[in-house]
C-alpha cells in the first residue's frame, strides 16, 4: 500500500508542479502581451505557447526537486 500511496504523491505532486507553472508562464506572457490564443500562429503567439511550456517544465522540476528533499514516509507508523 505504500508503494500506491508513494505513486499517487508522484503524479499529484507532478502534476499540481506542472499546471501551477504552466499558468504563471501564461501570466507572465499576458503581462508581457503575448496571447496564446491569438488569432493564427504570429510570432507574439509562439512566444507565449515557449513561455507556458518552459513554466510547466520549470513548475514540474521544482515539484520533483521538493518531492526528492522531503524525508520518506516511516513505514513503522502504519
Amino acid at each position: 500500500m505504500s508503494d500506491n500511496k508513494s505513486m499517487l504523491v508522484e503524479g499529484v505532486s507532478d502534476a499540481v508542479g506542472f499546471i501551477g507553472g504552466a499558468l504563471l508562464g501564461y501570466w507572465a506572457g499576458r503581462l508581457m502581451g503575448l496571447d496564446i490564443f491569438a488569432e493564427g500562429y504570429g510570432n507574439s503567439a509562439i512566444a507565449g505557447i515557449v513561455l507556458v511550456g518552459i513554466g510547466g517544465g520549470i513548475g514540474l522540476q521544482l515539484a520533483r526537486r521538493w518531492r526528492r528533499r522531503k524525508p520518506a514516509l516511516d513505514n513503522s507508523q502504519d
